[in-house]
């Protein structure tokens, strides 16, 4: 029986316009992930606010980082994107 609480890795990500990030989960998944709320709301994201600083944004297992150690919680990535293309490998 698959683990419905394990989300898939991120084996793609790219910085967008508007501090979104474009994710491709390893299920198959396409999805964008906006980051706005997390940056305002966190002092810990306070480098993220440079664009060229969230544009080096890199994937590492299933969540995403930059350089200076900022990431995102894989949960939240993984559920609380808009789903662009639900092109799953399991299905």
């Amino acid at each position: 029986m698959e683990n419905l609480y394990i989300t898939p890795d991120i084996l793609e990500v790219k910085a967008l316009d508007n501090y979104r990030l474009y994710l491709i989960f390893g299920n198959g998944e396409e999805k964008i992930f906006d980051m706005k709320s997390i940056i305002n709301n966190s002092k810990m994201y306070f480098r993220l606010v440079n664009k060229e600083y969230f544009q080096n944004v890199k994937t590492r297992g299933d969540t995403v980082e930059w350089e200076n150690g900022e990431d995102v919680a894989p949960e939240e990535l993984y559920h609380n994107s808009i789903i662009v293309n639900k092109n799953t490998k399991n299905n």
